[in-house]
């Protein structure tokens, strides 16, 4: 007999403890995917920063060392026609900070942008089937998603709003992220692109319950077993968190984000879009500040960061996070350093605590060690 009060999302995937942690693009890495999947939550995968070969590395490497359920995350984002004006009307903007770097502001630049899911992506999915395929800006094409379908996967998104959460449960996902206002990184918004109007956790969670026949995961400023047992009271049947796990040692993130995350308060996040295009909530540096958190001169999504990417680079190797997207939600102040599955256990054992269960140990029903 489950722990757990609600088993909906646990049975659904196939793990012990109902905890998702965040595809977070850059940030989670192989090893983190298999320490949480180890011990018995969803490791996620996020893959728009990899190239197909580089995915079918990290899942070999991944299914080397887990036979547990994972999940793959794609972003489901078209990408926008190219819009030289706009690109150069930003790098006008920016020069004045090459100038200052000493950087050549006319040298061509490139960098990673965020692939969209496409057939390339597909096969991989079917070579490898993954358990579950979340994804983020909605859903990908009709035939595309059927052929996730088919592949066996329980398929999920995030939705920012009730009338995105009905629109993925009208288009069959099995279950849905419900992104609080809070949350760290990329919004998952895609039918508005209104940031003053998007909802925070608190509300969000059990309006999108009561919306939908199809259970729901929370999501945003959830960074301890309090707020994993408030998701419960709200009537989620999981959690999804990210920022807590920037803070393990697992994370792939450089030098100047660690040290912001130290010093993370619950006022020094903002929503901004002048790293990629897209709104997402990160530590307020400085190119957020003088260019505007969300400023109409940045390019479309994903474009925007390769303008940027020589300033970051420069400003990095100086020990300086001033043009970094420095992700982080808005209750990184309740996070602390250690590894993945310490992390894990320890949501586990606190939100139970919360809960009620008072920290006796769980079922192993196949999870490696002792959960507490």
């Amino acid at each position: 007999m489950s722990v757990w009060p609600d088993t909906k999302i646990t049975d659904l995937f196939g793990i012990n403890i109902p905890l998702v942690q965040a595809p977070m693009a850059g940030a989670t890495t192989p090893e983190m995917v298999i320490a949480v999947s180890e011990a018995g939550g969803l490791g996620s995968l996020a893959t728009a920063q990899y190239s197909v070969e580089q995915l079918r590395d990290a899942l070999r490497l991944i299914r080397s060392g887990t036979g547990r359920p994972i999940n793959l995350n794609f972003f489901a984002h078209t990408t926008p026609p190219d819009d030289p004006d706009r690109q150069t009307s930003w790098r006008s903007y920016l020069s004045r900070y090459y100038l200052e770097a000493g950087l050549d502001a006319d040298a061509a630049v490139t960098a990673a942008g965020r692939a969209p899911f496409d057939e390339s992506f597909l096969s991989v999915l079917e070579e490898f089937r993954p358990e579950v395929v979340s994804f983020h800006f909605g859903l990908p094409k009709t035939n595309l998603l059927e052929r996730v379908r088919n592949t066996g996967a329980k398929i999920i998104s995030s939705a920012t709003t009730v009338a995105e959460a009905r629109w993925l449960a009208d288009r069959g996902v099995d279950a849905i992220i419900a992104m609080g206002l809070e949350a760290g990184g990329h919004r998952g918004n895609f039918l508005t692109h209104d940031m003053a109007t998007q909802v925070g956790t608190m509300a969000l969670v059990p309006q999108i319950v009561d919306a939908v026949d199809v259970p729901v995961i929370a999501a945003g400023g959830i960074a301890d077993g309090r707020g994993i047992a408030a998701a419960f009271m709200l009537g989620a049947s999981a959690a999804q968190i990210g920022t807590a796990y920037l803070f393990t040692t697992e994370a792939r993130i450089p030098d100047v984000h660690r040290a912001a995350l130290a010093t993370a308060r619950d006022d020094n996040t903002a929503i901004t879009n002048v790293f990629t295009g897209r709104p997402a909530r990160g530590i307020v540096n400085r190119i957020m500040l003088e260019a505007g958190h969300l400023s109409d001169l940045v390019p479309p999504f994903p474009t925007a960061g390769a303008a940027l990417s020589p300033l970051r680079a420069h400003h990095e190797a100086n020990g300086r996070g001033d043009f970094t997207n420095l992700w982080a939600g808005q209750a990184a102040k309740l996070a602390r350093p250690m590894t993945a599955s310490e992390l894990t256990k320890d949501l586990a054992r606190t939100a139970l605590q919360r809960l009620g269960h008072g920290g006796r140990p769980m079922p192993d029903n196949g999870a490696q060690g002792d959960l507490f």
